[in-house]
C-alpha cells in the first residue's frame, strides 16, 4: 500500500502540495509496471523518495540540470516545489523519457525541459547554475559527468546516503581534476522531515 502522506509534506511543498500529490499518486499507480520504482517502494514512497528529493529545493536557483532523472527523482519533484527555477531533466532511456514528458504535460509544468541523452553526450557546454543527481553512481564516477555541465562558480548538489564522506575521500582525484572547491556534506531538512537528506555540495571552477 502507498504510504500515507506525512504531515511534513504540506510544510515542504506549501502551496504546491496538490501537484506533489498528483505526481506521487501517478508514480504509485504506474511506477512499478513501467520499471520506474521497485515493488517494495510504495510503503515508503513519500518519505524515502518524494520528501528526500523535495527537501533540498531551497538550495537551487537559475537553471539546474538533473542527471539520470529516471522516474523524476529528484528533478520532477524539485520542479514541482520550485516553479521559479528552470529544470533540465537529462535521461537516456526512452521509456523513462516518455514518462517524464507525460508528467510534465499532465502537471502543466512550464519550467521543465526533458532531454534524452547521456550526461557524457551533453553538447551545450557549461550552462547550468547547478547540477543535481540522485542514485546515479559513486561520486568518483558522477563528478566527470556532472561538472562539465556547470558554469564557472556554479555548484554540484548531489543527493547521497550515509557513505557520502567516504565517497568524497575516494573521489579526490576527480575533485582535483575538475577543480572543485568547498566540497562538503550538508544534511538538509533535519527540522522538517523525519529522514533528512544528505547532499554533497561543491563549487565548480571553470
Amino acid at each position: 500500500m502507498l504510504e500515507a502522506e506525512p504531515a511534513a509534506a504540506a510544510a515542504v511543498f506549501g502551496d504546491r502540495i496538490e501537484w506533489a500529490r498528483r505526481f506521487t499518486t501517478a508514480l504509485a499507480l504506474h511506477g512499478e509496471e513501467r520499471g520506474l520504482i521497485g515493488p517494495l517502494e510504495l510503503p515508503r514512497l513519500w518519505s524515502r523518495h518524494i520528501l528526500n528529493s523535495a527537501v533540498i529545493a531551497p538550495l537551487f536557483s537559475g537553471t539546474v540540470g538533473d542527471i539520470g532523472s529516471g522516474a523524476g527523482l529528484p528533478g520532477l519533484v524539485l520542479a514541482i516545489a520550485r516553479p521559479d527555477v528552470q529544470w533540465v531533466l537529462i535521461e537516456p532511456m526512452e521509456r523513462r523519457v516518455t514518462w517524464l514528458l507525460e508528467q510534465v504535460a499532465e502537471l502543466e509544468l512550464d519550467n521543465v525541459e526533458v532531454v534524452r541523452a547521456r550526461a557524457e553526450d551533453w553538447k551545450r557546454g557549461p550552462v547550468c547554475d547547478a547540477v543535481t543527481a540522485r542514485a546515479v553512481s559513486a561520486l568518483r564516477t558522477l563528478i566527470p559527468l556532472a561538472a562539465p555541465l556547470v558554469r564557472d562558480g556554479g555548484e554540484l548538489v548531489l543527493l547521497k546516503g550515509a557513505s557520502a564522506p567516504a565517497e568524497i575521500e575516494a573521489a579526490q582525484k576527480q575533485i582535483r581534476k575538475f577543480r572543485l572547491s568547498d566540497v562538503r556534506v550538508d544534511v538538509v531538512g533535519e527540522d522538517v522531515v523525519p529522514e533528512p537528506s544528505r547532499v554533497v555540495r561543491a563549487i565548480v571552477r571553470g
